[in-house]
């Protein structure tokens, strides 16, 4: 931004375009027409999603003003107030208590610049030092890029935790003349909602990411996947990529370095199914959503039938900075089984919903209490729902378990995508198993016997418990359908469906005939 000119940022998000975000960005921009002193810009939201909508004004001087929690209706005159240097009695030089209570158990790495930076600016990208990752790697071997990388430890975020650059490696030992790298942002599971940050709020990140993966990977083609209701990343990821496009820092002979990437925006099938790794392959080749046999794996025969790496966009997004910060840096944080960050949708009866980051092993009460702020209704703590419709539900007595790969629970309770739907006492734990039942049935592609049937018979006899009209053998039933199921199906969604069951079945099966 040019010397002198007032900066005026609004939090645009998928979060904030639902409570008029966009109406109140086009009113500033009428009432800043025709100024030259003023830099009126959209930005993504900085995670603090109960906050929305923010308004921020930067003076040339320096000066700061925050605004938040503003409806489409507001009057704009203390804004306009703060554009004019003036004073209108509001006392909104710092964030709001809540604002700053809500960031401060956070360690802000991969969401770095978010609500901050325009979205739709290469130069401020660069300014921050975007692309000095790519550019240093693309300096590098391929395998020496990997080898930093694994060093480093950096697993999925995409719930598998597998480590990211053994995908790179074994798809560049394949011999191949073309190799793909699809960039998973589908995030098509409820409660889940941190890659739509990234893309709307930071989207050269991610692209910088991609690249450096597909370098190392050596592979020629990348595929961005956007989940299909998704728009508003979709649309900032489609003009970050015109502009890395325009600039030479994407497509032929990137960056003057002789490797040359075309990278492309596709947007998803429709259905949480998609975001299985197959399932996505399929669809972008114009086939059915539905998985594919496994052997073979993606990284030997993938998309087109060729060499392609996977990795989630909140993977691809702690790339660059690992390059550029080194081992060390990345390492420090987290524990040592799953270093780095975890980036977590919090949702639910919490007085601060959002997305946050936080170290590695920090705990799901922690997360609930200190950045969501607690119970909304100021009722006690019933039970969280972790880790979406693949994962199950803790009981406030469990919540002290650490975020980390795998199990959270020997119940069946994973992190998953990172997603934390919070419940208060008022609520029933077996409605909730009921309605994630209901989602993974509704989202089954048909294809193997055990989901397209097993998952159907789980969610009814579940509305029948939530009900209080449970048939003889329902609370018998359960647990041998959620074992098979579980066992037997292609796909993850059917191979984690029979989570909620275990894990209802262990925390209140004793109760289950009265829980509804």
């Amino acid at each position: 931004m040019s010397a002198g000119l007032t900066r005026v940022t609004v939090q645009w998000g998928h979060c904030s375009q639902a409570v008029g975000a966009a109406v109140i960005h086009r009113r500033l921009a009428d009432a800043t027409a025709g100024r030259a002193d003023v830099a009126l810009i959209a930005a993504g939201c900085d995670g603090a999603c109960f906050a929305a909508t923010q308004v921020t004004v930067q003076r040339p001087d320096g000066a700061m003003r925050f605004f938040d929690s503003l409806g489409p209706d507001d009057s704009l005159s203390p804004i306009m107030a703060a554009i004019d240097g003036g004073d209108d009695g509001a006392d909104s030089e710092r964030p709001s208590p809540a604002l700053e209570a809500f960031f401060a158990p956070q360690h802000v790495a991969v969401t770095e610049g978010l609500g901050v930076i325009d979205p739709g600016s290469l130069d401020e990208y660069l300014a921050g030092g975007g692309y000095a990752g790519l550019s240093a790697a693309l300096d590098m071997s391929p395998d020496d890029v990997t080898q930093l990388v694994l060093d480093a430890g950096l697993l999925g975020r995409g719930g598998a935790y597998f480590p990211a650059a053994r995908k790179w490696a074994a798809a560049r030992r394949v011999n191949a003349p073309q190799r793909h790298l699809v960039v998973n942002a589908e995030e098509g599971e409820p409660g889940v909602f941190k890659d739509r940050h990234l893309m709307e709020g930071n989207p050269h990140r991610i692209i910088e990411g991609a690249l450096i993966a597909a370098w190392a990977a050596g592979a020629a083609s990348v595929v961005i996947y956007i989940n299909a209701e998704a728009g508003l990343s979709a649309q900032r990821m489609f003009d970050a990529l015109n502009a890395a496009n325009t600039a030479g820092i994407a497509g032929d002979n990137i960056l003057n370095s002789g490797f040359s990437c075309a990278v492309h925006v596709r947007r998803g099938a429709g259905g949480y199914v998609c975001g299985e790794e197959t399932t996505l392959l399929n669809t972008v080749e114009g086939r059915r959503r539905e998985p594919r046999l496994r052997p073979p794996f993606p990284t030997d025969a993938g998309l087109y039938g060729e060499p392609t790496v996977i990795n989630n966009a909140e993977t691809l997004a702690n790339v660059p900075a690992i390059i550029t910060g080194g081992v060390r840096r990345f390492a420090g944080v987290g524990l040592n089984e799953a270093r780095g960050t975890r980036l977590v949708s919090l949702s639910g009866a919490v007085r601060r919903p959002g997305m946050a980051e936080v170290p590695m092993g920090t705990t799901v009460r922690q997360v609930i209490d200190l950045v969501g702020g607690g119970v909304a209704s100021g009722r006690p703590l019933g039970f969280a729902a972790v880790g979406g419709p693949s994962s199950g539900i803790l009981p406030a007595a469990a919540l002290d378990a650490p975020l980390r790969p795998g199990m959270l629970h020997a119940s069946g309770v994973v992190m998953g995508a990172g997603g934390i739907v919070v419940f208060d006492n008022q609520a029933s734990p077996v409605q909730v198993a009921a309605r994630l039942a209901d989602y993974n049935a509704a989202e089954s592609c048909g294809k193997c016997t055990p989901c397209r049937e097993g998952t159907p018979r789980i969610a009814a006899a579940l509305r029948r418990l939530a009900s209080g009209q449970p048939t003889p053998t329902d609370t018998t039933d359960l647990p041998d359908l959620a074992e098979i199921v579980s066992a037997a199906s292609l796909c993850g969604l059917g191979q984690m469906a029979g989570n909620p069951v275990t894990t209802l079945l262990h925390f209140y099966g004793s109760r289950l005939d009265d829980a509804g």
